[in-house]
């Protein structure tokens, strides 16, 4: 349940239960997909031998949740991708193990498998991508846009879910649901003031990176709220750009600008003393 938690940065076996529930409410199939990518990438840290305290925290779980989770959101279930995510849950902890001794890993190991699984799935075995169905909604509306945000960091369009992963975040940490929440209106918004696509910003597209962002980076400092906000227009950015582009985004646009954020900020931290 940590290594679920561990997705928005909630070392609590509680703030897992509640990701999980949150899931499943919104699809039985994609609980299932985030509980055996957890189960299996874990594993394979056990088996491996990997530091005991960072499997009990659940550092070599959460790559493995969103790994299940996004092959189930993005094809249709076959033997071939049943075999798939596990081959995928367990490269994402041999990927976590590795990168952690260079830089913090993030969710950089889930971005980096599931690329390569899903593409290589794509235009190797030539496997369509599910289509979603779109709204027909034509204006923003920001409370479901933001809740829709929080379900969109482990793929759930749903705002029911978004608010289970709203008070798991707070039953762990306060400050870090209240910056959760600052992040999903911004990204939002931003995206909304950059002329966005309506459909993207209500279903959650535009704010689920900023609201990792906000948490990776949080702290009690108005510095701390300065870089965060920058983050957080920053990823949107980023996010709306990658999908120009034609990529699949997943929580790429979050990784890239908590590592530059982090490196501005070791830069800072000598000016200022």
């Amino acid at each position: 349940m940590r290594g679920i938690g561990q997705v928005m940065f909630q070392n609590n076996s509680y703030s897992g239960i509640l990701f999980l529930a949150g899931i499943f409410y919104n699809s039985w199939s994609m609980g299932l997909a985030a509980l055996f990518g957890t189960i299996i990438s874990t594993i394979t840290a056990l088996v491996l031998k990997y530091p005991k305290e960072d499997i009990e925290n659940g550092l070599y779980g959460f790559n493995g949740t969103l790994t299940g989770i996004a092959l189930l959101c993005f094809f249709e279930v076959d033997l071939l991708i049943c075999i798939a995510l596990i081959i995928a849950a367990v490269l994402s902890t041999l990927t976590m193990f590795y990168l952690k001794k260079i830089t913090p890993p993030f969710t950089a190991p889930f971005v980096l498998v599931t690329w390569l699984f899903t593409y290589t799935l794509m235009y190797f075995f030539n496997y369509p991508l599910i289509t979603s169905s779109e709204s027909s909604l034509n204006d923003i509306h920001v409370l479901a846009a933001s809740s829709n945000s929080f379900g969109q960091v482990m793929f759930q369009e749903n705002v029911i879910t978004g608010l289970f992963f709203l008070l798991a975040t707070l039953v762990n940490n306060k400050l870090m649901a209240i910056y959760a929440a600052y992040a999903a209106i911004l990204g939002s918004l931003m995206s909304w003031l950059m002329v966005g696509n309506i459909i993207e910003i209500n279903s959650g597209l535009m704010g689920y990176n900023a609201i990792l962002c906000a948490i990776a980076l949080v702290g009690k400092k108005w510095s701390d709220f300065l870089w965060i906000s920058i983050a957080i227009i920053l990823s949107t950015l980023l996010n709306k750009g990658l999908m120009m582009l034609g990529l699949i985004t997943l929580t790429a646009p979050f990784v890239l600008i908590t590592w530059g954020i982090l490196k501005l900020k070791s830069n800072f931290t000598p000016l200022n003393a």
